[in-house]
């Protein structure tokens, strides 16, 4: 009976992907017709409410406002995620071997020549922009990941399928860590647990990889620090357990997160403004435009504001998720699972950092906090959602 039940799920994956190779010879008129509008517009209202946000957040900075290079970053995504919408998903399942060694060069070449900022290496400077690696990684893992999967779908319940996933997503996972970045690497390892999900990894599997991952992060944050073993430095293990006690040190190590939490219930209803709002305007709140930026968001537009982008931010998942339903192939599925989890992964951390319900980890908001390769990054990955979507089977 288990073999069974396996050999009509191969059959229907191989159904789905019939239907999508159909939808591949569409043209490129037909390609737009098939775009999901309601994806794209809460994308374009996420970034245009971003856009109005960090204006507001960033107006009284010695520097001024950064909506200026906000929306010239905002305007290079947009044309990449256009350009993603055209380009043939599969192709990124035929160079999945290129994809992967570009990933793992990319983040050594970070931690060779990387600028070095508050202690961490996480950007190449080229001159006229300084980029970081890792966030393109969320893509590119997930590519790697769905076409590894997608080529072994016949032996996905086997667990070593798994294991081998695992394994060669550990060297992207630890190259970012030692940057360190441990928030990149978390979003990482979300994709990872999507990709597994989606491919259809067995329950019992998945439940004992949970196990693992849990067993190791409670070594590394309380059982190897107890026996004189520390993993991490201490400051990014405060940061990480301080979510567990607030109030322990509120004028040291859990400064950022009491200071967020004040700043979010400061703006009530409707906001404070920008000159009202005054954690955000005398920096009470630290790093307000990247790290923080919803905290900020939530002081100046209140409840109401904080809301509408949660609510397009919704919207978003929730198109990515159908758009996985509807894929036209197990690697488009695979593929829109990862995409979609890890925004799901990056918007929950950043928000419940700000509100002390998750650890502070330096996750970006997407479409709000400041920074190019977010910006760009997150817009492409919304492109090769579209492609997904464009591409799948058709219904009546």
């Amino acid at each position: 009976m288990t073999e069974l039940v396996h050999v009509e799920a191969v059959d229907g994956r191989a159904r789905g992907l019939r239907g999508g190779r159909a939808g591949d010879r569409a043209g490129p008129l037909e390609l737009v017709r098939r775009v999901d509008l309601l994806l794209l517009g809460a994308v374009l209202g996420a970034v245009a409410y971003g856009l109005y946000a960090i204006d507001g957040i960033t107006k009284l900075d010695p520097g001024g406002s950064a909506l200026g290079r906000q929306a010239l970053y905002a305007a290079v995504g947009l044309v990449l995620m256009a350009a993603a919408v055209f380009v043939d998903p599969r192709l990124y399942r035929r160079f999945a071997g290129v994809i992967y060694v570009g990933l793992l060069a990319g983040m050594g070449l970070v931690l060779a020549t990387g600028a070095v900022t508050r202690g961490s290496r996480r950007w190449i400077d080229v001159g006229f922009f300084r980029f970081q690696p890792s966030e393109f990684g969320k893509l590119l893992i997930a590519l790697f990941l769905a076409a590894f999967l997608a080529d072994r779908a016949k032996r996905v319940h086997e667990l070593r399928v798994a294991i081998q996933a695992i394994l060669l997503a550990a060297g992207p996972v630890l190259l970012v860590f030692v940057q360190p970045d441990i928030g990149t690497a978390l979003v990482y390892g979300a994709v990872l647990a999507a990709a597994l999900f989606v491919a259809g990894v067995r329950w019992a599997h998945l439940a004992a990889i949970g196990a693992v991952a849990l067993l190791a992060t409670l070594a590394v944050l309380w059982w190897l620090p107890a026996s004189g073993v520390n993993v991490l430095k201490p400051y990014q293990a405060q940061r990480l357990t301080g979510v567990f006690h607030p109030s322990a040190d509120p004028q040291g190590a859990t400064y950022n997160v009491n200071q967020s939490i004040t700043t979010v219930g400061a703006g009530g209803f409707r906001g404070r403004g920008i000159q009202g709002a005054t954690q955000t305007r005398l920096d009470y709140i630290p790093e307000h435009g990247t790290d923080f930026a919803f905290a900020s968001l939530a002081e100046q537009r209140g409840f109401v504001g904080a809301s509408l982008l949660l609510l397009l931010y919704l919207l978003v998942v929730w198109r990515g998720l159908r758009a996985v339903t509807g894929a036209g192939d197990l690697f488009g599925a695979i593929v829109a699972g990862g995409i979609s989890f890890a925004f799901l992964f990056q918007v929950y951390v950043n928000v419940g950092m700000t509100i002390g319900i998750a650890p502070i980890t330096g996750i970006p908001l997407p479409f709000v906090s400041v920074g190019g390769s977010s910006m760009i990054a997150n817009l492409a990955a919304m492109g090769i959602l579209q492609a997904v979507h464009v591409r799948g089977r058709r219904r009546r």
